[in-house]
């Protein structure tokens, strides 16, 4: 049986409980499907109110953060830079444009192949897709002995996914502890070699998923 502790119903542990088993986690977000999710909610996400809600305590190995990038963007650019500064290994690809004339960048192999020759390193996989293309991925590392907990939006989530997790937490349940206060709390800088704060991620990220 599944344990989901922040749905309640089927629970036979409490969460206290399942974050002390946790071990040492690994993270692997992807950056686009988490801002489609972001969009759906209708909030924008705090970066590191992310990476402290799912850490929860538990000793991080490494989070990393995949993403699609346009090399002209000045914006996006400052941003990903911001992300390694603060706590995150970001891992990009060159973003490939389409005949209808959108722009994509496929990373579900590189966080697969990650997931996959990270084992042994780590205790717990965390998620945050709802990418049923990486149903096989989690399946894979969880026969080599390693727990995982998959971070979606349920509307925007597979249930193939779902079904090889041993966790399953839904955005829509924790958006309140990711979200950012207000718009106007982060301003965003240009790279001119002062300190960056947080950039406004609906402009930045936005250009890289269009």
């Amino acid at each position: 049986m599944m344990i989901n502790p922040d749905i309640g119903h089927d629970s036979v542990f409490s969460t206290e409980q399942v974050l002390e088993n946790r071990g040492r986690i690994a993270i692997f977000i992807d950056g686009s499907n988490l801002f489609y999710a972001a969009l759906q909610l209708g909030i924008e996400i705090d970066y590191t109110k992310l990476l402290c809600r799912l850490t929860a305590g538990s000793r991080l190995l490494r989070s990393f953060f995949y993403t699609g990038v346009d090399p002209t963007n000045e914006k996006q650019q400052g941003f990903l830079l911001w992300m390694r500064r603060n706590g995150y290994r970001v891992i990009t690809k060159e973003l490939v444009q389409l005949p209808d004339g959108s722009k994509k960048a496929n990373l579900d192999v590189e966080i697969a192949v990650d997931m996959m020759s990270l084992v042994g390193c780590y205790d717990t996989a965390i998620l945050v897709s709802g990418d049923g293309d990486l149903a096989y991925a989690v399946d894979a590392v969880s026969y080599r002995g390693i727990r995982v907990e998959v971070v979606s939006l349920r509307s925007m989530t597979s249930d193939s996914l779902i079904n090889v997790a041993d966790r399953y937490i839904d955005l829509e349940g924790i958006k309140e502890d990711i979200q950012k206060a207000s718009r106007s709390a982060y301003t965003y800088r240009p790279l001119t070699g002062i300190s960056i704060t947080e950039p406004e991620t609906s402009e930045v990220v936005d250009s890289a998923f269009e």
